[in-house]
C-alpha cells in the first residue's frame, strides 16, 4: 500500500524537517498606542492585553518586548487636543515626535516605524483635510500635509513610515518629499491594499479614531474587490513602495496570495483588531484552543505569502517561540 505521505508524519523530528512554514520572532511588528499624559497604562476593554500608553510607560514596554525578541514597533498616537486638520501630527512636541524622540533615546537599537495618517488627530476622525462639499476627504490637500508629517518623522530619527490614509499618489508625493528632504534612504511601507473592512472596530477605541460623520469607503477598499486589490498594490510597487500590505488579513488570504503572485516587493500583513478581538473573546469563552488556534493563524499569514505580520498577537507569539 502507498504510504508517502504517512511515512513523513510519523515521527516529530521529521515532521520538523519537512516543515514548509516556519514562524520567527522576527516576522513581527508589535503596534503601539500612545497617549498624551503620564503614568498612563489604560487596557482597552474591546481589545484585552492592549492598552493606551503614556510615553513613560511606552519605554516600559519596549524594555519588555526587546527581552523577548521584539525589535520592530508600529507608534500610533492619541494627542491631548485635536483639531480639523491634525496639527498635533506636524508638530515637534507633539505626541509622536515626543514619543520618537523618547524611544530612539532609551532604545537607539529599535526599529521604530510611524504611522502617517491624520485620523487619530482630527476631531471628525478622518484621515486628512475634509472636502466639506462632498462629505468627504480632499485627497490633494491631504497629500500636502502628509509630506509634511513624514518629513518631521525622518527628521526625528524614525526607521521607516506607514502612510495608512489611502490617499491616491501617497507612496509617489512622500518619496519625492523624503528625496527632497534629504530622506531618500527611509523606507516607506504601503498600506497598498487596505479595505473598508468592519473588522477594524476595536481599533478605533484604543486609538480614539472613529469617524464623527459618515464612514470611509470613499477612500478605503471595497472588500468585493479583488482585481482592484491586486492593482493597487502594483501601483505602490511602481510608485517606490519598499513594502507592500494587505489589510486586514484574515478574511483576505486569497489577495495577499495573487499580490505576492504579482509582485516582487516584501509583503507585510496587518492582522487587525477585531481578528485579534475575535480569538481573545473565543478563547475567554472556552470554545478554542486559544494558543494553537492563534498560532495555525499566524502560519496562514505566511503561508499565503505574508513575510512580515503586524499583530497585537506578537508578544504572545514571542513567548511561545522562545519555549520551543
Amino acid at each position: 500500500m502507498f504510504k508517502r505521505f504517512r511515512r513523513l508524519r510519523i515521527n516529530k523530528n521529521l515532521r520538523d524537517l519537512v516543515r514548509e512554514t516556519s514562524l520567527h520572532v522576527e516576522d513581527f511588528i508589535y503596534p503601539l498606542f500612545v497617549k498624551s499624559g503620564e503614568g498612563i497604562k489604560k487596557e482597552i476593554g474591546s481589545m484585552p492585553g492592549v492598552f493606551q500608553m503614556s510615553i513613560d510607560e511606552v519605554l516600559k514596554e519596549c524594555k519588555k518586548i526587546q527581552e523577548l525578541g521584539l525589535n520592530s514597533i508600529l507608534l500610533f498616537g492619541i494627542p491631548a487636543v485635536k483639531d480639523s486638520v491634525g496639527s498635533d501630527a506636524l508638530c515637534e512636541h507633539g505626541i509622536i515626535a515626543s514619543a520618537i524622540k523618547a524611544i530612539k533615546k532609551d532604545f537607539p537599537d529599535m526599529f521604530v516605524i510611524t504611522d502617517v495618517c491624520f485620523c487619530e488627530f482630527t476631531d471628525h476622525g478622518h484621515c486628512g483635510i475634509l472636502d466639506m462639499e462632498n462629505e468627504t476627504v480632499n485627497n490633494d490637500a491631504t497629500l500636502e500635509i502628509l509630506v509634511k508629517q513624514a518629513v518631521l518623522h525622518a527628521k526625528l530619527g524614525v526607521d521607516m513610515i506607514a502612510p495608512s490614509g489611502m490617499m491616491d499618489g501617497t507612496i509617489e508625493v512622500l518619496r519625492e518629499g523624503l528625496d527632497a528632504a534629504g530622506y531618500e534612504n527611509l523606507p516607506i511601507m504601503a498600506y497598498s491594499t487596505k479595505f473598508a473592512s468592519a473588522y477594524y472596530g476595536p481599533f478605533r477605541d484604543v486609538a480614539e479614531s472613529a469617524p464623527s460623520f459618515g464612514d470611509r469607503r470613499s477612500y478605503q477598499m471595497d472588500p468585493a474587490n479583488r482585481r482592484e486589490a491586486i492593482a493597487e498594490s502594483v501601483e505602490d510597487e511602481m510608485q517606490g513602495a519598499d513594502i507592500l500590505m494587505v489589510k486586514p488579513a484574515l478574511a483576505y488570504l486569497d489577495i495577499i496570495r495573487e499580490i505576492k503572485d504579482a509582485t516582487t516587493t516584501p509583503m507585510a500583513i496587518y492582522n487587525v483588531s477585531g481578528e485579534y478581538a475575535m480569538l481573545k473573546a473565543a478563547g475567554k469563552a472556552g470554545v478554542i484552543d486559544y494558543e494553537r488556534v492563534m498560532m495555525e493563524t499566524m502560519i496562514a499569514f505566511k503561508r499565503a505569502g505574508a513575510d512580515i505580520i503586524i499583530s497585537y498577537h506578537a508578544k504572545e507569539v514571542a513567548e511561545i517561540l522562545s519555549k520551543k
